[in-house]
């Protein structure tokens, strides 16, 4: 179990790839973000982008399923009050290699509550070229380690 103690600034970890189909895309875009440059095959290729982009909020939930799944499934997380925003970089194309990847930002005790402390993360995905298509940044509270 990872507790607060565990995390310092700087520490970095690669969360796994993923490709999109257009089949979970589409799928995932008319259940919850039913914009037709996601939908609509013969709409996107009349844009900039000539075919569907998949969400934004595909790739935000796919890197922080990861995140989950290689940090905080085996951290002492209280809980999080929220998360920065998310940004969302660069298009992603069906069938593009994604990957995520999470950092700290910064690491703080906390005042009032002695039990815990605070570790901000970010959340972010890359291509394959290296250049992020999302990025988010948020705080999670962590249980300290049991003396």
């Amino acid at each position: 179990m990872n507790y607060f103690e565990h995390f310092n600034i700087g520490d970095q970890w690669e969360l796994g790839s993923w490709q999109v189909s257009a089949q979970e895309a589409i799928a995932f875009a008319k259940e919850y973000d039913p914009q037709p440059i996601h939908t609509d095959p013969v709409m996107a290729a009349k844009t900039p982008f000539g075919a569907i982009i998949v969400s934004g909020w595909f790739t935000t939930l796919k890197t922080g399923r990861r995140f989950i799944d290689h940090i905080m499934k085996d951290t002492a997380g209280l809980s999080s009050p929220g998360i920065e925003g998310v940004e969302w970089l660069r298009p992603v194309m069906l069938n593009e290699d994604i990957s995520g990847f999470a950092k700290v930002l910064d690491v703080k005790e906390s005042k009032s509550k002695p039990d815990r402390g605070k570790v901000w993360f970010e959340m972010y995905a890359e291509n394959k070229k290296g250049q992020k298509v999302m990025s988010t940044r948020g705080l999670f509270f962590i249980a300290r380690q049991p003396k």
